[in-house]
């Protein structure tokens, strides 16, 4: 039975990766951590109960005393760090809080586990993977990809505080010997992930007939992949992943952001032309005359693809999905669990932020 500390778990990865876990290892004690911020969702693991192999803490990668204690009661030997501030948006406009977590909660993390398995002189058998992003490389031009040989070139406080979480992980391994991977994927779409973001902004405002804002031209490219895939890749990584290596988890579906956005429109004004939905939901004609271009984000990275070769030849991993598979997965998904959306964006789990359907986010008081 491996003791399993997935911080971050009640978030859009996290909680994927939690019930992929689960279903695949079911021997396994889950340890999931989550500070229930804004984006964390305690509906995204209700499926599961309390009990022997699975546990639930609410607490904060940054209070190193909780940590400690969390290792110590549990016997942790196995930890999958999600924990992060993600979103480019919120970085521009309130950096602080991703240099708390994502830099100096990462390093409390790193330190605890030193701690308990170094000093102690119990390093088999553990593992720690930190889970990153492609961003931390930097804007591609219109050809080449991302390898983990690429050179960090960090355009946004996001982006520059993975990086910085990255180098630790690094550190680490090279100066005291801790047992730790490093997974950076492209972007994920699929379940449970928060309005905020591209792909379910614009699945929830194509369903109201609310403005779809892009931003520039939209000829901004992303390397698309599926969380499920994604979860399944870092399952790969923690059995069969090399210490000290890098991996780069992608998709290998690059699409344009424009094109994102028609094809959602498609699929939406298809899947809502059935009765009952467009009772609730009535709009006439294509929802793509809903697109509204907008000013361009500061920073705003051209391009990204991943080259995931490294997976597949070392681990024996390739994404499972294609993007037009996995994008009508994750629109009916969207359709079917409009509960957990609605709630969120009547603000009973936006405590700290407010929604706005033109897709800009404003920081409230706290």
């Amino acid at each position: 039975m491996r003791k399993v500390l997935i911080t971050g778990g009640a978030g859009f990865i996290g909680s994927n990766f939690v019930l992929h876990i689960r279903k695949t290892h079911p021997a396994d004690r889950l340890i999931v951590l989550d500070k229930l911020t804004y984006a964390g969702n305690l509906e995204n693991l209700k499926s599961l109960q309390e009990g022997p192999l699975y546990r639930f803490v609410k607490g904060d990668i940054n209070d190193a005393a909780f940590v400690d204690s969390l290792f110590a009661d549990e016997g942790i030997d196995t930890v999958v760090n999600f924990a992060a501030e993600s979103h480019v948006d919120r970085s521009i406009l309130g950096p602080r809080d991703f240099i708390e977590t994502n830099i100096m909660g990462t390093f409390n993390l790193l330190e605890t586990a030193r701690k308990h398995w170094l000093t102690a002189g119990k390093t088999e058998g553990k593992r720690f993977l930190h889970v990153s992003t492609d961003e931390v490389y930097g804007s591609l031009g219109p050809t080449g990809l991302f390898t983990e040989e690429t050179a960090y070139s960090p355009n946004s406080p996001y982006a520059a505080s993975k990086a910085s979480s990255d180098h630790l992980v690094r550190a680490y391994f090279h100066t005291y010997g801790l047992p730790v991977v490093t997974t950076n994927c492209s972007n994920n779409y699929g379940p449970y992930q928060f309005p905020e973001k591209l792909i379910p902004l614009m699945v929830i405002n194509a369903l109201k007939g609310k403005p779809l804002p892009v931003y520039g031209d939209g000829q901004n490219v992303r390397d698309w992949l599926y969380v499920e895939d994604h979860c399944s890749a870092i399952d790969i990584v923690l059995k069969k992943g090399a210490l000290g290596e890098t991996y780069n988890v992608g998709g290998r579906n690059e699409k344009k952001n424009i094109d994102i956005v028609k094809l959602v429109c498609s699929f939406v004004d298809e899947r809502a032309s059935a009765k009952a939905l467009k009772e609730e939901y009535p709009f006439e004609g294509s929802r793509e005359k809903l697109i509204t271009f907008v000013k361009d984000r500061p920073g705003h990275d051209r391009r990204y693809a991943i080259d995931c070769t490294k997976m597949e030849k070392e681990l024996g991993w390739s994404p499972a999905h294609c993007f037009e598979d996995g994008i009508r997965k994750t629109i009916d998904w969207y359709i079917e669990n409009r509960h957990w959306w609605e709630r969120i964006i009547s603000g009973e789990y936006t405590k700290y932020y407010s929604l706005q359907y033109s897709g800009r986010f404003i920081k409230t008081e706290r």
